[in-house]
């Protein structure tokens, strides 16, 4: 085989030498923004916080409606009425100093009281009660309508009105109202009471419903109720005999 021709570079002597090729390149000992001590020791600082920036929300106040103001104006008239009224009231009371009327049964009377032929159980009471006013600036008007009933447990065995009347001021005034009625199972009733009288001890209930209104000076005021509860305990109920009244609770209240 032949040698393999070898190409070798010439080098020309007459061409310029070729500059040095630059140094790498260092990375800088201390970074760029930072502070160096005396010593020259460089001082790392923190990186700044990252800074978020929230959306900017613009609330409007709300608008008032007319109903909202109507509302606010309607309690604020309500609180001022009801202001006027209870100054009112109590301007009255130091005024009128009122007190409530008081009553008494005086005597009780059974002018009947027998079996009728369909068993029912009659009954006819005669009862004076007095009326006591102790105001000494009102007057009352007792009206139509009022109710005065005589119960023996839970059975009403009669019933009746008080009169229509004005009772002046600090007065004391004695009515006698008849009672009359008929009660359901007349035989059991009667047998009750009879077992009752034996005993000398009937217990009788006396309830007063009665409607007045109230004269102040000369101005006369709505109707109110007196509604009365008089326990009463009899010895008796021996017709056409004064009944003795042995024990007598009676309780009142002014109903508006």
């Amino acid at each position: 085989m032949a040698d393999q021709q070898k190409i070798h570079p010439v080098v020309d002597v007459e061409a310029p030498p070729l500059p040095p090729p630059p140094p790498p390149a260092t990375a800088p000992l201390i970074p760029p923004g930072s502070s160096t001590s005396e010593k020259g020791i460089p001082l790392q600082h923190p990186p700044p916080p990252l800074q978020r920036t929230l959306p900017v929300i613009h609330s409007t106040p709300p608008k008032r409606s007319c109903c909202c103001k109507c509302l606010c104006w309607t309690i604020s008239l309500l609180v001022l009425i009801l202001i006027i009224l209870g100054a009112t009231a109590g301007i009255l009371y130091l005024v009128f100093k009122p007190k409530l009327p008081n009553y008494s049964v005086d005597s009780l009377r059974i002018s009947d009281l027998r079996l009728n032929l369909d068993m029912t159980l009659y009954a006819k009471f005669d009862v004076k009660i007095t009326a006591n006013n102790p105001n000494k600036k009102i007057g009352i008007y007792y009206e139509k309508g009022s109710r005065l009933s005589v119960w023996y447990t839970e059975t009403k065995l009669c019933e009746g009105s008080l009169p229509k009347f004005y009772q002046d001021h600090q007065n004391k005034t004695v009515l006698n109202v008849s009672l009359t009625g008929q009660a359901q199972s007349g035989s059991t009733l009667m047998k009750a009471l009879q077992e009752q009288q034996q005993t000398g001890r009937v217990p009788l209930d006396l309830k007063v419903d009665a409607p007045i209104a109230i004269k102040l000076g000369s101005l006369k005021l709505r109707k109110v109720k007196i509604l009365g509860d008089c326990l009463l305990v009899v010895d008796s109920l021996s017709a056409n005999n004064l009944i003795s009244i042995k024990a007598s609770n009676c309780r009142f209240r002014l109903k508006l």
